[in-house]
């Protein structure tokens, strides 16, 4: 299995190496490995949805 760097999945996705590396750390990237200081990501492993994003109603709509 090949494996991509922070740094290599930050081009890749289009988001930090530090907020990947957060991802890794609270386990939401499947496969990742820490190696030394170094997160190990496999490099078919999928962008993780943003937690933030819900499919609720919008604040002040009564119908959905």
């Amino acid at each position: 299995m090949e494996y991509l760097t922070t740094i290599e999945m930050s081009v890749k996705w289009g988001i930090t190496s530090r907020r990947i590396a957060v991802l890794c750390e609270q386990g939401r990237i499947a496969g990742a490995v820490k190696k030394g200081k170094t997160w190990l990501i496999p490099c078919d492993s999928e962008k993780p949805g943003d937690a933030r994003k819900t499919n609720h109603c919008k604040r002040g709509v009564i119908e959905c």
